[in-house]
């Protein structure tokens, strides 16, 4: 299984909004509007239902959701294309929220034109904003991946919120995510179209 690593957006780049607002189609969770309130921090997670490094993830993304409460958004979205992962659909993301018990916004980002609004590459790929709309924080949610026995207990993420919640800034020493490559549709030729996972 080829890794791929997250492209790490430049820091401060504006939360792409007007992106956000055409490009993706409601699956589970509140409106999107609900995410995007001002004067909090809001966390975009790029995740899909199959990947294994997502599921390795899954738990402790509904532990971020109970422990930031209203303090923090979060917001998640698929940009896989279901021409090659049919179950990265809304049918296959509805269940992995229900599964997991997500509340926030899930949506699915069939043009994946959000995707490379954000420059992403890789599920899971996270993007902490500040209450500003800048972005703070881009990386791995901790270090552990499938089968290297860490602790998933999203260590990284959780600092650089704490950072925000204090009023200060993350740490620009940030790791990159790693994960499965996105799902490009095949006709973009914008990246392989799999990697085996």
């Amino acid at each position: 299984m080829a890794l791929t690593p997250s492209a790490m957006l430049a820091l401060d780049t504006p939360l792409p909004r007007e992106a956000l607002l055409q490009g993706l189609l409601p699956v589970s969770g509140p409106p999107l509007q609900h995410a995007l309130r001002p004067g909090r921090p809001l966390l975009v997670l790029f995740l899909c239902p199959h990947c294994p490094f997502v599921k390795h993830v899954e738990a402790e993304i509904g532990r971020l959701q109970a422990d930031w409460g209203e303090r923090a958004a979060i917001l998640a979205i698929c940009s896989n294309s279901i021409t090659t992962h049919p179950q990265d659909g809304p049918e296959g993301m509805a269940a992995q929220a229900r599964c997991n018990g997500w509340r926030f916004p899930y949506l699915h980002d069939p043009s994946q034109s959000v995707a490379r609004a954000f420059q992403a590459a890789c599920t899971p790929d996270p993007f902490l904003f500040d209450a500003e709309g800048r972005l703070a924080y881009r990386g791995q949610l901790d270090p552990s991946r499938p089968g290297n026995g860490l602790p998933c207990d999203g260590r990284d993420v959780r600092a650089a919120m704490a950072a925000l919640l204090e009023g200060s800034r993350p740490s620009a020493e940030q790791t990159p995510s790693i994960g499965c490559n996105i799902k490009w549709h095949p006709a973009t030729g914008a990246a392989p179209a799999g990697d085996g996972a």
